[in-house]
């Protein structure tokens, strides 16, 4: 038995409280190593001695290229539990783990056992019940819709005065969402990401000049109430954009550090500034990744935290917001996301919150700070997949199996999934203009874990590689394309299955020879089988003999049938009770 590779942490997402309030435990340990895994749990305050300790056996659920992990749910009265682990190899070799370390018997205290001291309520992750079911829809303000079906592809500046301008590339509107909200709701969407609206000097508004006013190139403060307003109406939540890690040149706090210098009131709202200040290439303060129009914020101080909590609940007053995407989140100070959760949450208490940090974000998702952050890892191996095929369907699973296991189940169905978003190429660009993979890495975004969000016109077969043609004027002459048609039939099937987005994931095929995937979604009211044909011709597969005998009727194929797939295409079938 492979020692070194055996791995439990108590209270982390080995050991959490699941949405059914019970303690779910996962133990990993070397690919192939384990014949069993059984756990032993008993209440760790219990007055007998010996204490009675339950055996439960422990279920594979997932693989990657290093690790199996087993996973049980402890389904107990106990409030406080203590537990061991049994395992078995291939060769039969039976050890026990424990707090202890390893060991041939259980012949220590209990206090050497893994503990889990108390199942406190108020520990188990929460979730707004909105967002349990979400499909966003993220769309770039400037490059969405100038009015109905249209946008002007027109440039303009405002002079804000004070020397301060704002300026529009191609001419999107919040009035152009409001009179695209029909589009919106067929397209089957319950929650729509703005990128930044407040108002800042270039076309992209990451640059903030007032954090309480809309840019006046995007439109107004009543425009965004109406939007809200029309959203709620149909069932659709609002999240926006806020940038706190740095702030616009024109902001009144660098205003005023420019011209008082070392007398300004504001000179610790920035970090490491040195003096006289030279707003000049390079900057010599901090900034946003060396851009001098884009002055870091020292979030640690009081009176910015204090400021922009008031900002988070502002924007919930004035126009019943639901959430907030957090840019840069990864740069700031994490009691800062603290004391805004807790802000956030006494003006709503149903507000979803994101943040942007594109590597693992354990660490932000322990239920104190955000509900969810943008998965880029789901990106890159749908990228590699799926666009590029770089590699195959095996090393595919065993590098999304290893996502799946990052975090406790509930918070992985909360991650923000994508194929592309506004600071990436285009996934049909990295496909080569093959819409068939788009079209399937698509169908997987939709059947697998996690929030599916689809940056605006991917569903009408949008390319780009540079910045400027990725956020590109919204095609609205393809409306009637095959493309959006296929994008409308996911967003309704997974709307309309609630396995999609809450049942758990089991992989049933991996045929690295055909290209075959297939896995199994399933919650307590369905079990739905989804397969993919991730190669180039039409293929065959069959099903593990424990499924074969029964009944699947398909729902997206519906002509289908079962047994064989054409090139780069998917199809979900349900169970028939």
């Amino acid at each position: 038995m492979n020692y070194s590779a055996v791995l439990h942490q108590p209270i982390s997402k080995d050991a959490y409280i699941n949405s059914n309030g019970y303690l779910t435990i996962r133990l990993s340990a070397a690919r192939g190593d384990l014949e069993s895994c059984v756990l032993f749990f008993g209440d760790r305050v219990c007055p007998r001695k010996p204490i009675e300790m339950t055996p439960i056996s422990m279920e594979l659920v997932a693989s990657d290229l290093l690790r199996d992990y087993y996973e049980v749910e402890v389904v107990s009265d106990y409030t406080r539990i203590c537990y061991f682990f049994e395992l078995c190899d291939r060769k039969r070799e039976k050890i026990y783990f424990s707090e202890y370390g390893f060991s041939k018997e259980i012949d220590f205290d209990r206090t050497q056992f893994f503990q889990y001291p108390y199942l406190h309520r108020d520990d188990a992750l929460r979730f707004p019940e909105w967002s349990r079911n979400m499909v966003m829809y993220h769309i770039f303000p400037d490059s969405f819709a100038s009015g109905r079906r249209e946008i002007s592809k027109q440039g303009k500046k405002i002079d804000l005065g004070n020397g301060l301008v704002s300026e529009c590339r191609n001419g999107g509107t919040l009035q152009g969402i409001i009179q695209n909200m029909d589009y919106i709701r067929n397209l089957g969407i319950t929650c729509i990401y703005l990128n930044p609206i407040f108002k800042a000097a270039s076309y992209h508004k990451y640059d903030t000049i007032d954090y309480k006013q809309i840019d006046p190139c995007i439109g107004t403060i009543e425009e965004l109430k109406e939007l809200v307003r029309i959203c709620h109406k149909s069932g659709i939540h609002v999240i926006l954009d806020g940038v706190f890690n740095h702030c616009g040149s024109g902001f009144f706090a660098f205003q005023d550090l420019l011209k008082n210098g070392l007398d300004s009131k504001y000179r610790d709202w920035f970090y490491r500034v040195e003096y006289p200040v030279s707003f000049t290439d390079p900057p010599n303060y901090e900034t946003y990744a060396y851009v001098k129009e884009m002055p870091k914020l020292d979030t640690s101080n009081p009176e910015v935290l204090q400021y922009f909590c008031e900002v988070g609940r502002y924007w919930i007053r004035e126009a019943d917001i639901d959430g907030w995407r957090l840019d840069v989140a990864n740069e700031i100070n994490h009691n800062f996301w603290r004391e805004f959760r807790r802000a956030i949450h006494e003006e709503k208490e149903d507000t979803f919150l994101i943040g942007e940090i594109w590597e693992d974000s354990t660490v932000w998702l322990r239920g104190d700070q955000f509900d969810s952050t943008m998965n880029y890892s789901f990106c890159y191996n749908c990228r590699e997949f799926f666009a590029k095929n770089t590699i195959q369907v095996s090393e595919f699973d065993a590098k999304m199996q290893h996502m799946f296991m990052r975090y406790p189940d509930m918070v992985m169905k909360a991650q923000m999934n994508f194929l592309d978003t506004h600071d990436v190429p285009r996934f049909l660009s990295y496909c080569n203009g093959d819409r068939r993979k788009l079209k399937l890495a698509a169908f997987y975004m939709f059947c697998t874990e996690g929030i599916p969000s689809v940056f605006y016109g991917d569903e009408l077969g949008c390319q780009g590689v540079t910045e400027a043609e990725y956020r590109m004027p919204m095609p609205w002459n393809r409306t009637q394309s095959e493309d959006y048609q296929f994008y409308r039939s996911l967003i309704h099937l997974r709307n309309e299955h609630r396995a999609l987005s809450e049942g758990i994931y089991r992989t049933i095929i991996c045929d690295d020879s055909t290209g075959i995937y297939a896995f199994i979604r399933r919650n307590d009211e369905e079990t739905l089988l989804v397969v993919i044909n991730n190669s180039d011709k039409k293929e065959r597969f069959q099903l593990p003999r424990n499924l074969q005998s029964k009944k699947w009727e398909a729902l997206f194929l519906r002509t289908a049938e079962i047994g064989v797939l054409d090139a780069y295409s998917g199809n979900i079938y349900e169970l028939e009770a």
